[in-house]
């Protein structure tokens, strides 16, 4: 069902929880892993990629999930479509990552060929066969759809259409140019802990303080000035200014990151009295400048944007794994998804995304630091308690993995029952219910 972007819940309000402990065995149990498979990952919307991925007909994007796979092919006349990856003769997978053809899928096999519409068009000793399988059989196609530049597709046949099931999250970012974007950094991750965990993580900001350090300085995280919002299909996000905290203070002499960002869009940033008129005022100041300059400056991608966009953090929790981070320059979207065989398992998706801009040839990451404005290559790594992934080392997104094991870990002990939460950690608790309702209705009585 349709969610409005006016049905919003106060995602600080804990009255609109129904109270469903977070127990531990949701995050290293194998009979809770079986039943989110067959009654989540089968029934939501998946990304398998970037559109930009699928440019010329014959192109295809290969997405793994668990022990599926599924393949989005570039059609003669400019649409996608989905199929799965497995061969209609003998079931072998036709492919093993994404790439591009031209005549179709021949099956390393027994040499089937499929074509990229999915109907078979080739096969051996034909006349072996009690009636010729070519033109009569295809191979089994997946609905797809594209919203924001990502291409998406469902197992589920009863699936609410995408946008149904994404509400209210395109109307809410329709003024970012999210086609435009490029993928500056691509990487996987194999890490060491329950695919929950970011989920859970990325619903709150309550741990960033202490796991954060470096982020009070230039996004305000003091929840009495942020906006939690929560929709009762799942999906969240938090609203925070890009701005300093007024609760946090660096040491005297050390550069400030605000400082840089008003000098950056020509504002002098020793004009302001004292330090609560510059963080107020100032962001004030950097909003109305965005708004007369950006043209000139080539930000583009500004043209739609309102004042909330061009200054503001809007972090995006899109039910059940996938969070996207909406900046005024950057996009960065996070994603995990389970392992096939451990529950105490998973793989974290990091793509670094920026708006192309007049005149810059390298950009600022966030993440992963400054990199070229060109698409990246797909970098497939174990975390390693953090040695295996030095491009991101010290990063937000890092600083939070290194916590994963230890919070896996964790899930195992008696002396956890099920978590306290604040206010701010809300959503929290809500994800795991609306996870609960998906596990209910799919058991029959």
């Amino acid at each position: 069902m349709k969610v409005a972007a006016d049905q919003v819940m106060n995602g600080r309000d804990p009255t609109i929880l129904r109270g469903d402990p977070i127990t531990g065995d949701r995050y290293i149990c194998s009979d809770f892993a079986t039943k989110e498979w067959e009654h989540l990952w089968k029934k939501i919307w998946h990304v398998a990629g970037r559109e930009n991925e699928l440019q010329q007909t014959g192109d295809f994007i290969v997405h793994n999930f668990m022990k599926e796979s599924v393949m989005v092919v570039k059609q003669e006349d400019g649409s996608l479509k989905a199929f799965y990856n497995v061969c209609g003769h003998r079931g072998l997978r036709l492919v093993s990552e994404s790439s591009s053809v031209i005549d179709g899928f021949h099956c390393p096999y027994h040499g089937w060929l499929w074509g990229i519409d999915g109907a078979l068009k080739n096969v051996q000793d034909p006349e072996d066969f009690p009636e010729n399988p070519c033109g009569k059989l295809k191979l089994g196609q997946l609905r797809c759809k594209t919203w924001g530049g990502f291409v998406w597709y469902t197992m589920d046949d009863d699936a609410p259409d995408l946008f149904d099931y994404l509400s209210p999250i395109p109307e809410l970012y329709k003024n970012y140019p999210l086609e435009t974007l490029v993928r500056v950094f691509w990487m996987r991750i194999d890490l060491p802990t329950n695919w929950k965990f970011a989920t859970d993580n990325f619903s709150e900001s309550y741990h960033t303080r202490t796991t954060h350090p470096q982020v009070p300085p230039w996004i305000d995280q003091d929840y009495w000035t942020s906006r939690h919002e929560i929709w009762s299909s799942g999906h969240g996000r938090t609203v925070q200014p890009m701005r300093p905290s007024l609760s946090d203070r660096l040491p005297a002499g050390q550069i400030h990151p605000f400082d840089q960002i008003l000098e950056y869009w020509a504002i002098d940033s020793s004009q302001y009295d004292d330090f609560e008129t510059k963080v107020m005022q100032g962001w004030l100041d950097l909003k109305a400048k965005k708004r007369a300059t950006w043209r000139a400056r080539g930000y583009e991608h500004y043209s739609e944007m309102n004042d909330e966009q061009l200054t503001d953090s809007l972090h995006t929790v899109i039910f059940p794994n996938i969070t996207i981070s909406f900046l005024p320059d950057n996009i960065i979207f996070f994603r995990t998804e389970p392992h096939p065989d451990d529950p105490e398992k998973c793989f974290f998706d990091l793509w670094c995304m920026a708006f192309p801009v007049d005149g810059l040839d390298v950009v600022e990451s966030i993440m992963a630091g400054q990199r070229p404005m060109e698409e990246a290559s797909f970098i497939h790594r174990d975390f390693d308690d953090g040695r295996g992934v030095p491009e991101i080392e010290d990063s937000i997104v890092y600083q939070d993995m290194m916590l994963a094991r230890a919070l896996q870990q964790g899930m195992h002990s008696a002396g956890y029952k099920d978590s306290n939460l604040a206010g701010q950690e809300t959503r929290v608790r809500f994800f795991h219910e609306v996870l609960n309702d998906y596990l209910k209705a799919g058991v029959k009585s």
